[in-house]
């Protein structure tokens, strides 16, 4: 009972990685770009929620916010970012090159911003961990002999039903086919009439939403933030990326259900100072036995989605 319940668990952490590691197959998936902002979205959206319940709006304008309505802030705060990246790295590269992706600057670029942004919070904030105020109580359930936290499994639900619904955006809408052919060809979907510049800003909007609900998530389950918290998540959610295949919306799933599941039982086996090496040993052990991962294509690059 007590194993089922590790796995139970890492089901629940897997939860998180999936959402950042879909992020991360968004933008390297249509784009070619691996984009170095997504973890520092997600620990905007924790740390600007915890300033906003903590705090309050900034010069004074009000006390502590709820805690909920301080997260959806955090959440927008993170598309808001997402967007200027997107603005100020990939379509200023695209401007005047023609093609942005053919060129490191970008993939530099965001790095940058991801100093900048982790700086500023902790110029804002301090670099401490801090606790964030989220639901009191017992918010424990049982089923069956196994224990989950409502908060916990009311995320597991919602990134589900987020991926599903990203899945058949992509598969049934116009943008999702837009979003298709630019991954296929880039200049080729202009060719035909896909309008990139309204087109692939929705993949960086798609892309903070995604860390935005992640990092916002995290805090509510964890119950804790700092200007470090997305390194971690970041790396393992590149991980799963890679296990489960890149450019691929559900091998992102699985991979990141695989990371979360390795490390749980690291943890509970072997304890927490193996986590690194049993995730990225696993991660090791895919590019050598399957190099394209649990469900990705030969092909690395574009055209896989």
């Amino acid at each position: 009972m007590l194993l089922l319940q590790q796995i139970v668990n890492g089901l629940m952490l897997g939860s998180v990685y999936v959402t950042v590691a879909v992020a991360f197959t968004l933008t390297i998936g249509i784009l070619n770009f691996l984009n170095f902002t997504i973890p520092t979205l997600f620990m905007l959206a924790g740390m600007v929620g915890w300033g906003l319940a903590y705090f309050g709006l900034p010069f004074g304008l009000s006390g502590p916010l709820p805690w909920p309505l301080a997260l959806a802030i955090g959440i927008a705060a993170a598309i808001l970012c997402s967007l200027v990246v997107e603005r100020f790295t990939f379509r200023y590269l695209q401007t005047k090159y023609g093609d942005s992706t053919e060129h490191a600057i970008p993939l530099v670029s965001s790095l940058g911003f991801l100093l900048i942004l982790e700086n500023l919070v902790r110029i804002a904030y301090g670099g401490d961990a801090q606790r964030f105020p989220g639901p009191s109580g017992d918010l424990t359930a049982e089923f069956g002999g196994l224990f989950f936290r409502v908060p916990q499994l009311v995320s597991f639900f919602i990134v589900l039903a987020l991926i599903v619904g990203l899945a058949w955006i992509m598969r049934a809408t116009r943008i999702g086919r837009g979003l298709r052919a630019i991954a296929e060809n880039p200049d080729a979907a202009a060719i035909l009439g896909v309008e990139t510049g309204r087109v692939v800003p929705m993949v960086f909007l798609l892309t903070g939403l995604l860390c935005g609900l992640a990092g916002a998530l995290f805090a509510v389950n964890y119950g804790e933030v700092s200007p470090q918290m997305g390194e971690d998540i970041g790396s393992k959610a590149i991980a799963g990326m890679v296990v489960g295949g890149l450019g691929s919306l559900w091998g992102a799933v699985a991979g990141g259900i695989v990371v979360g599941l390795v490390e749980i039982l690291t943890v509970h086996f072997f304890g927490a100072d193996a986590v690194q090496v049993a995730v990225w040993g696993a991660l090791l052990l895919t590019l050598l036995a399957r190099p394209q991962g649990l469900f990705g294509h030969n092909a690395i690059g574009k055209g896989k989605l």
